[in-house]
């Protein structure tokens, strides 16, 4: 069957030929095309607007990653005192842990200054009996700062100023409880003691419990100063831990606290002294004190007032040991004692010279 062709136009296969068959050079190659330019700038504005998108802007109510010349004169800012430019200069900064740890800071030291929390209104009626409400635990500063703060050490758990601060913002909090707690049971034992004897005594009230939200036990501010003490290596972070844990009597914390100040203080005798003094005061255990303060005198000698305390823990060591009739004890504890009591005048020398006499006396008989 005969088929007609359609003709196709000259022009036509001219445009044709020149699509699939380029003019090439002088080596046989075909140039670069021309770039498509309304094409390119399409292309260009559709990459500005997804960039838009994907970073939200301050004013649109997003948050924009602090740089570290924010941080740095935010901090500059805090350190001289002004926690509102602190914050203003670190509102967009978002989940920055360095960024969270200094506005956690401004506001305690805001809190510092702002007024106590009131107690809230009570309920009416008010139940016979029942005892008035009274002030929140935190101010609304206090709790914007722990906000903050625990934001911080969570995403950045190894930040130790982050948690000292934490720590710092908590302690007042935990030693009330800790003084609440141990007045409610010294009061639970004046009954126990009352109900023993024919006088009747005032019926205690009730434990006092932690205000919810906020984890301020001293459990939790002791954790939070010994992770800020393993992750730096001053003193502030360790000395602040032994006075929490003294004050909340939780007393091998505060000695953990001295054994890391002997560490990080070296060729020093004061730390050894105050360790020495800790053991004797809080702990009860003159005996382990005495290896402090000998330390303590190899690399200060001439410390009269440790040598002192050595002459006093040895003298009474020794009476007591007179009392008992132990003398061979009693006379070692003051051969040891004689070592530290240089002036037989002093009141510590009177004493000892009095009892080593007696001894004297003793065994001639």
């Amino acid at each position: 069957m005969w088929t007609e062709r359609s003709e196709v136009p000259l022009a036509r296969l001219h445009v044709v030929e020149a699509r699939s068959n380029p003019p090439r050079d002088d080596r046989g190659e075909a140039p670069l095309r021309a770039p498509n330019v309304p094409g390119l700038a399409l292309g260009l504005l559709l990459v500005a607007a997804i960039g838009c998108q994907s970073r939200s802007t301050p004013g649109g109510g997003g948050t924009v990653p602090a740089s570290s010349r924010d941080v740095e004169e935010a901090r500059a800012m805090l350190e001289a005192g002004d926690a509102d430019g602190t914050l203003a200069r670190l509102q967009n900064a978002g989940d920055d842990p360095e960024a969270l740890y200094l506005q956690g800071r401004a506001w305690a030291r805001k809190a510092e200054s702002a007024p106590l929390p009131t107690p809230p209104a009570p309920p009416s009626p008010l139940p016979r009996g029942a005892p008035l409400p009274g002030p929140p635990e935190f101010k609304p500063e206090e709790r914007r700062a722990i906000d903050l703060l625990e934001r911080a050490v969570a995403l950045r758990p190894e930040l130790a100023p982050a948690h000292l601060a934490l720590a710092q913002v908590l302690a007042p909090h935990a030693i009330r409880l800790h003084e609440r707690v141990q007045a409610a049971q010294a009061a639970e034992q004046r009954e126990a003691s009352a109900r023993r004897r024919p006088v009747r005594g005032a019926s205690p009230g009730p434990r006092p419990t932690p205000e919810p939200g906020v984890d301020y036990s001293p459990e939790r501010v002791a954790r939070e100063y010994t992770l800020a003490m393993r992750g730096d290596s001053g003193r502030p972070s360790v000395e602040a831990l032994i006075a929490f844990a003294v004050k909340t009597g939780r007393l091998d914390d505060a000695e953990v606290g001295y054994q890391e100040l002997t560490r990080r203080v070296k060729e020093s005798g004061e730390p050894l002294a105050m360790y020495g003094d800790f053991l004797v005061r809080d702990k009860k255990d003159p005996v382990a004190a005495i290896e402090q303060y000998r330390q303590a005198l190899i690399w200060s000698p001439s410390d009269d007032v440790t040598r002192a305390k050595l002459a006093n823990i040895f003298l009474t060591r020794g009476l007591d040991y007179f009392k008992q009739e132990q003398y061979a004890m009693a006379d070692a504890q003051f051969t040891e004692a004689a070592k530290y009591i240089p002036d037989r005048d002093s009141p510590q020398g009177r004493i000892l010279t009095e009892h080593q006499a007696k001894l004297r006396e003793i065994r001639v008989r």
